[in-house]
């Protein structure tokens, strides 16, 4: 006889535990203390085995059933319910924060340290706080999408799309690491609006170029700063290239600065010929900062290099606004006046330590180029004294190999 609420209910406790069947497996244990949970037995590979569906009353006799239903299903199909449970309880565990900091560490050794941070810092601030403790084989389309419209409605459209394809990121590992089954960030592709990407500001009307210059010259403020500033437009590496540099990293006597592959965008060493103007600004900042690491440390710590902000501020102390001129726009600048000039595209765009789509010529570049790389850095260190002097104002420099 199958059991009903009223029997369960008028059940009384004895000296030792009683059973009360409800067919194919399923009963309700009775302890003498009077507690009340459901068993469900059944045979597997050739053995007797035994589930448990919980406490009654919070497991109501109607769920009991359906779960009794639901393992039978899993016994016909040849998997043993205790196995599937115990997959279910470990999935629980894997979380989308647990897994997207696993995959932080697999790509740690491949990116810069303020990229790994950018990427670790969005994720803490926009996404775990939403979605980090839940499952991640149990996460939708539908329960990502809100905390990328949050980014998006405070006008930060470029982070939007940046969460969303590292969330895909995160996604795929869990596949291939069997904690997932899909990603579904592709479902949310044209979810969000189109970013209008901006050129950085940048100087490149050879007039405009001189004032800047004869500014940069006149400019007098923390030592690190007067010569960060100084040596950025001869050299044209990415600001935090160069603001983090560090003194083993030159050369003088062969007029040569070797930025690690470690520091690199690119994770490829890159050779910076130094042209005599940037030699004698070095000579002149190591008598003041060589006993230490950095090139440029800080005025706080001289255990730490200047901040990102460093050069931008000086230049809005010399007047040039954000929208007319930032740090990064010094790679700007070069490009488009060397090109200007007649220098070879490769030159520059080796010079700017861009990625090679061929990889066999960038090799080939790399290694056989950088004589006329030199010319070039020193060419254009004279331009930039000719314009800053006012003695050679837009005078074009021809590459002689071009």
């Amino acid at each position: 006889m199958n059991l009903t609420d009223t029997a369960i209910r008028n059940a009384k406790p004895a000296d030792k535990p009683i059973k009360l069947y409800d067919g194919d497996g399923l009963y309700l244990l009775v302890s003498p203390a009077g507690h009340r949970g459901w068993r469900f037995k059944y045979f597997f590979g050739g053995k007797e085995k035994l589930l448990s569906f919980g406490r009654y009353p919070e497991i109501t006799l109607k769920i009991a059933r359906e779960r009794r239903l639901e393992a039978r299903r899993l016994v016909a199909m040849g998997a043993d319910p205790s196995v599937h449970r115990q997959a279910e309880r470990a999935a629980q565990s894997y979380t989308f924060e647990l897994l997207a900091r696993e995959w932080l560490e697999v790509q740690k050794a491949a990116l810069n340290q303020k990229t790994f941070l950018n990427k670790q810092e969005r994720f803490e601030a926009f996404v775990f706080p939403y979605i980090g403790k839940r499952p991640i084989a149990q996460l939708k389309a539908v329960d990502i999408l809100p905390l990328l419209k949050n980014i998006d409605a405070r006008g930060r459209h470029e982070t939007a799309h940046r969460v969303r394809s590292e969330c895909g990121n995160v996604f795929r590992y869990a596949v291939v690491a069997g904690r997932a089954e899909r990603d579904p960030t592709v479902d949310l592709r044209g979810a969000l609006g189109s970013v209008v990407r901006r050129n950085r500001p940048a100087i490149v009307d050879p007039a405009r170029l001189g004032e800047l210059m004869r500014a940069i010259a006149g400019y007098r403020g923390d030592v690190s700063t007067e010569f960060a500033l100084k040596l950025l437009p001869l050299t044209f590496v990415r600001p935090g290239e160069l603001r983090c540099a560090a003194w083993d990293e030159f050369n003088l006597k062969s007029a040569e600065w070797r930025i690690p592959a470690a520091r690199m965008k690119m994770r490829e060493l890159h050779v910076v010929p130094l042209s005599t103007q940037a030699v004698a600004l070095l000579t002149d900042l190591h008598t003041l900062t060589g006993k230490g690491h950095y090139v440029f440390p800080s005025i706080r710590s001289k255990d730490r290099p200047i901040s990102d902000n460093t050069i931008n501020a000086a230049l809005r102390r010399l007047g040039f606004s954000s929208d007319e001129m930032v740090a990064h726009g010094f790679r700007s600048t070069a490009s488009t006046c060397l090109n200007e000039l007649g220098w070879h595209p490769d030159l520059i765009e080796l010079q700017l330590a861009h990625a090679e789509r061929n990889e066999s010529r960038g090799a080939y570049n790399r290694a056989q180029r950088l004589g006329e790389r030199r010319k070039m850095m020193q060419a254009w260190a004279d331009y930039l004294d000719g314009l800053r002097t006012g003695s050679a104002a837009a005078v074009p420099v021809r590459d002689e190999a071009s």
